[in-house]
């Protein structure tokens, strides 16, 4: 029974990534460079001073802290940030530029970050009577089907969020965020979500 593939999906709308987003919106730091802003956050004026290559730098490295903690240990001790809770933690060393810069935006972020998180709750619970797994095993289903053979044993975190453009873009080894929209499209979401299972699969 033990030789039988294992899948393991974690879906969310996880606040310390929605509150990272909304730092990177309203520090405008523009990595990664692929990803929309987030919805119903104020966008930076065009003219407003960019973040410098060290912020930049510092923010990516607590992003991909924030996404996959497992897979980007810190190699210093971590501390909390004032203001954030228990949602924000950065390197004691290192990272004085990003404290200084997120140091004014804390409530904004938290506000943003909990209320997304409580629609998604909401939405899930009531669009897909608290089963929103079953889209998953339909694409697995589905690659099954047109593989011919069992998925090989896998692991994905799913991020739900409120971005601006509706689309699925890989956030990390394992984690894809999807815009909340797509999401609720139940077949759009099957498509979009296949090729996912397919490379992890």
């Amino acid at each position: 029974m033990s030789d039988k593939p294992q899948w393991l999906i974690r879906e969310d709308a996880s606040v310390p990534v929605l509150v990272a987003l909304a730092l990177r919106q309203e520090l405008g730091v523009r990595a990664p460079e692929d990803l929309p802003v987030l919805r119903d956050l104020a966008v930076r004026a065009p003219d407003a001073v960019d973040a410098t290559p060290a912020l930049e730098k510092q923010w990516r490295e607590y992003w991909d802290m924030t996404v996959e903690p497992r897979a980007h240990p810190a190699s210093v001790p971590l501390e909390l940030v004032d203001g954030f809770d228990t949602l924000v933690a950065l390197p004691q060393a290192g990272a004085e530029e990003l404290r200084a810069a997120i140091a004014p935006h804390a409530q904004s972020s938290l506000e943003y970050a909990r209320a997304a998180h409580r629609r998604y709750s909401d939405t899930m619970r009531n669009s897909t009577g608290g089963d929103a797994y079953r889209a998953y095993a339909s694409a697995i289903a589905e690659f099954e089907r047109d593989i011919g053979r069992r998925a090989h044993s896998f692991e994905l975190n799913v991020q739900v969020l409120p971005f601006s453009q509706r689309g699925i873009w890989w956030i990390g080894a394992l984690t894809v965020a999807v815009t909340d929209g797509l999401r609720r499209d139940v077949v759009a979401f099957d498509t979009a979500i296949r090729p996912v299972i397919a490379e992890l699969a």
